[in-house]
């Protein structure tokens, strides 16, 4: 098992290389970087991309004619080769011959572009050493705004896991027991439903009915916690948070609930066919001993140790609108707010960040699996 856990850390590292490579080449043909953004605030168009689609005269200068970029009309070369060097897309070279320091304000010197290839590995080296620098709008490191937006993020992901799990093991089990009755059809005809409808629709009608729309004001509007939550005491304090939690968790635990429910119970269909379970009731054990004794575990491998993968997909997948709708500022607008500000600083270090965590839980998926089951064992299945 070790030889096998060795091989597949080895592989995070080619396999992350190629997640960052694919990434930034794309961003190479989406218009309006950051530089765009910014000239397009300056002169006052308010959004990159009417520059882009706008029309007028050529740039009259031979960064926008080297670039192409269409929104810098009227603002000076000089400014706009700084900003390519602030945001490390061209460096001051100077001719041959030149000793003083390089600097554009002396003819010998100009702003000469950083082909893409090198600022890809200049950016991979950077990540080896964790630092994932700062970003390019907020002045602040992304490794530092990533964790701000982190309990968002851990609350929505941990407790919407959670929830499904104790919602859907137990029922999809009842369901398997009473397959074909009609409390399976109802109940499956409940959670289809549930799964066809948007979770941002239904977190509007949780607050048009329990968050003072319409009907009863039972939990906050928004928020995280209360204004209020450093004067309360540890007991009140764990209060709150479960008080603003619980309606943002619940609509975006809804569409869980039918993949869960219908894998458990299809699981432990399966397993009660089995003749081992046959064996065992023609012994005279109780169908309580059978089911949670002998049945429980078998079936409970593929949903157990597909915990860490949901886990991952709801914590950075986080539902930008339903981030919106209960006003969390986790790291679902964290990504939409850097991508269409193009902030690539933002953009890659997260993607790096998490693309390392998530090949680590997929590795965890596997250690989960000889967890619940140590008869399987990876090293002889490779052999």
């Amino acid at each position: 098992m070790g030889a096998y856990i060795l091989r597949r850390l080895l592989l995070v590292i080619p396999t992350l290389f190629g997640i960052m490579l694919v990434n930034f080449a794309l961003t190479q043909f989406v218009p309006g970087g950051p530089i765009e953004q910014i000239i397009a605030q300056l002169e006052g168009e308010g959004d990159v991309f009417d520059s882009i689609a706008g029309s007028g005269t050529e740039a009259d200068t031979s960064f926008m004619e080297e670039s192409g970029y269409i929104g810098g009309r009227g603002l000076p070369p000089d400014f706009l080769d700084d900003l390519r060097i602030q945001f490390e897309f061209a460096r001051i070279e100077c001719e041959e011959g030149y000793d003083g320091e390089p600097d554009l304000n002396v003819p010998e010197c100009a702003a000469v572009q950083i082909p893409g290839v090198e600022r890809f590995f200049r950016m991979i080296w950077k990540y080896v050493r964790l630092d994932f620098g700062e970003s390019y709008f907020r002045s602040v490191g992304v490794l530092e705004l990533v964790m701000e937006k982190l309990p968002v993020s851990i609350s929505l992901g941990l407790w919407s896991v959670l929830l499904i799990y104790l919602v859907s093991i137990p029922l999809g089990v009842r369901k398997a027991v009473r397959d074909g009755t009609p409390f399976d059809t109802w109940t499956s005809s409940a959670i289809i439903v549930g799964y066809a409808i948007p979770g941002f629709l239904f977190a509007i009608l949780l607050l048009v009915l329990f968050a003072g729309g319409s009907f009863w004001r039972i939990f906050p509007l928004r928020g995280l916690t209360s204004d209020s939550f450093e004067e309360l005491s540890l007991f009140g304090q764990i209060a709150d948070y479960f008080w603003h939690i619980t309606l943002p968790v619940i609509a975006y635990s809804i569409a869980g609930f039918a993949s869960l429910t219908l894998l458990t119970k299809n699981s432990f269909l399966d397993q009660i066919k089995m003749q081992y379970v046959i064996t065992a009731k023609a012994k005279g054990l109780s169908e309580q001993r059978v089911l949670y004794g002998h049945v429980f575990r078998n079936a409970m491998l593929i949903v157990i140790s597909g915990f860490p993968g949901l886990f991952i997909t709801i914590f950075f997948g986080g539902s930008l609108i339903i981030e919106t709708i209960f006003s969390l500022d986790g790291l679902g607008r964290l990504a939409f707010e850097a991508t269409v500000a193009r902030d690539y600083s933002v953009i890659f270090g997260t993607l790096f960040f998490f693309g390392l965590i998530s090949l680590v839980v997929g590795i965890l998926s596997d250690l989960m699996y000889v967890f619940v089951d140590p008869r399987i064992d990876f090293e002889t299945r490779e052999t």
